[in-house]
């Protein structure tokens, strides 16, 4: 990956930590609802991992070329962006307008962290 510019590299980083970062949060409300809380604890920790695995490795090379800011903002996008199809085709939840709204926020969050 290093022959790729540093941006791609952080947010190709950032997009896998967040599916695993997603799947740790989320999943098991659908896969282990029957399960006790503490088993879905130690289920997404284990998925936790691989996500830390990922974005510390993103974070330390996005800080390169980004700063702080930058790089909060950048996660908060990519997260928004990985949820909703999450939500939407593994969950089974409603699109709404809602989304919509959010992402035009942090769009301008975008703008904001990036202008010169």
């Amino acid at each position: 990956m290093s022959n790729l510019p540093i941006s791609l590299q952080t947010i190709g980083l950032l997009i896998a930590s967040n599916v695993f970062m997603t799947f740790a949060w989320y999943g098991h409300l659908k896969n282990l609802a029957d399960r006790p809380w503490w088993i879905a604890a130690f289920v997404s920790w284990g998925i936790a991992l691989f996500e830390y695995l990922l974005q510390v490795p993103a974070n330390r090379i996005g800080h390169q070329a980004f700063n702080l800011g930058q790089l909060k903002v950048m996660q908060e996008v990519i997260t928004l962006g990985v949820f909703m199809p999450f939500a939407f085709f593994y969950m089974g939840q409603p699109l709404k307008l809602d989304y919509l709204w959010a992402a035009l926020c942090l769009v301008g969050a975008a703008y904001f962290m990036f202008r010169s």
